[in-house]
């Protein structure tokens, strides 16, 4: 794909054109719940900047970006599949599939099995890789609602894209923990006396 043009005017007036070419409003659920998408990875891409810019160890600030860079790559297969209209698919369009989830459940496996149990809620921040993937988490979740909001006009849209959601946003919790302990940033503990 070569973009050439980047503005087109289209959308000018309130309207965009799905994948296939048929124009919607840029208020419809499918238009949020893609644009959702695309700012959760916009923030995965901020934690992957900050990240590089750590002085972990090598082999963290590598392991944190192999991830976050899988990730990015689901989030524009699962953005692409929600800009297309089902009959709009085409032969070999890449899907998110059960194999995505099961990887995210691994990674979540992996990662946690490294921590140390959790004793209380967990205030978002501490330091920038870490916050960034808890904001991350947040979105990942109003995504989630997005599709929700979607499925009622488009059930098709959530057969995997939504257990994808929802694992994904255990995987940003579980790694945010893990990157900010191995980064050396705080971890921030929810006090039930304040």
């Amino acid at each position: 794909m070569r973009i050439t043009k980047v503005y087109t005017r289209v959308g000018d007036k309130g309207s965009t054109s799905l994948v296939g070419g048929r124009k919607v409003s840029k208020g419809e659920s499918r238009i949020e719940a893609y644009g959702t998408v695309d700012e959760l990875n916009a923030i995965i891409g901020l934690a992957r900047t900050f990240n590089g810019r750590s002085e972990a160890e090598k082999n963290v600030v590598e392991r944190v970006n192999e991830l976050l860079e899988f990730i990015q790559n689901d989030l524009f297969h699962l953005g692409a599949d929600l800009a297309t209209l089902p009959d709009d698919r085409w032969e070999g369009m890449t899907l998110i599939s059960t194999d995505d989830i099961t990887r995210l459940e691994k990674w979540i496996d992996d990662l946690n099995a490294d921590l140390p149990p959790l004793k209380e809620f967990i205030l978002p921040g501490g330091g920038p890789v870490g916050a960034f993937l808890h904001q991350a988490r947040t979105v990942c979740r109003r995504a989630e609602r997005e599709l929700v909001r979607l499925s009622g006009d488009a059930p098709e849209s959530i057969e995997n894209t939504l257990p994808y959601l929802n694992r994904l946003s255990d995987f940003l919790f579980v790694l945010g923990r893990w990157a900010a302990a191995k980064h050396g940033e705080a971890e921030y503990l929810w006090n039930r006396d304040r």
